[in-house]
């Protein structure tokens, strides 16, 4: 399972913590942590990260700008922003603190110099043991499951298990940013335009899919993506199909009753 923000907290590299609000959210699952300075951070989330910054630029921002700062990874789906009260703030702005309070956000700061890098490695190796280790690019489970019924499943699981165990919101950005980028062979800008989002939050996705799921340009690892991801849709529509036939059968019965 992923660790959650109050197991994060816990690690020795965040020593020193210092919970501000959201203390009701601690419990939520932490699916990365992201090192931002921009205002506009939340076009680079894909849900459940825990963000990082000094704030030098959210300290020259005005008070409305902060909460709309704040509000905005609400939306983007971040789960917390740790703050260094160091360069940007030396203490956090009333209104910030208040918006983050009444909202119920998670709001965490370090009171002292601290590194980013070693928080981000620390965090990251938590994260991704345990989604359990990358399996190979072997496409015999793929074999397997054409000869067998009944082997999809660990098929799916070898090539797609880490992104398959997260949340739904994140499951679902990253598998379509897998596709765009598997249908345009990689192409940065024309996956990026597939999704309607910036060339800058492709590469932050990609990232993300590269340290879940490993080696990617590897064409026998590429294979096995598209494969996956077609299970992945068949798997749906034999489900939509299953629930449709249901409710006909269930209309039916009623109307002839």
């Amino acid at each position: 399972m992923l660790p959650t923000l109050s197991e994060l907290l816990t690690l020795p590299a965040f020593a020193g913590a210092e919970v501000l609000s959201g203390h009701s959210r601690l419990s939520q699952p932490v699916t990365w942590v992201h090192v931002t300075e921009v205002l506009d951070a939340a076009r680079f989330l894909s849900g459940g990260e825990l963000l990082l910054s000094t704030g030098s630029l959210l300290a020259q921002a005005s008070a409305r700008a902060q909460t709309d700062y704040l509000r905005s990874l609400q939306e983007g789906g971040a789960h917390g922003l740790v703050l260094e009260l160091v360069q940007g703030f030396r203490e956090l702005p009333p209104e910030l603190l208040g918006a983050a309070r009444r909202s119920g956000f998670p709001l965490i700061v370090f009171r002292q110099e601290v590194s980013f890098a070693l928080l981000t490695r620390a965090a990251h190796a938590r994260i991704l043991h345990a989604r359990g280790e990358v399996q190979g690019a072997s496409l015999a489970p793929l074999l397997d499951a054409l000869a067998e019924t009944g082997r999809s499943l660990d098929f799916l699981q070898v090539q797609l298990g880490p992104l398959l165990r997260l949340p739904t919101r994140p499951r679902t950005v990253l598998m379509d940013t897998l596709s765009a980028l598997l249908e345009t062979n990689f192409n940065m800008a024309k996956a990026a335009r597939r999704l309607g989002v910036r060339r800058q939050t492709m590469y932050y996705r990609i990232e993300q899919l590269r340290a879940m799921l490993g080696d990617l340009n590897d064409p026998a690892r590429q294979l096995g993506l598209h494969l996956a991801l077609e299970l992945t849709r068949l798997e749906i529509s034999g489900t939509e199909g299953s629930d449709s036939e249901a409710s006909e059968t269930t209309s039916g019965s009623v109307h002839h009753s």
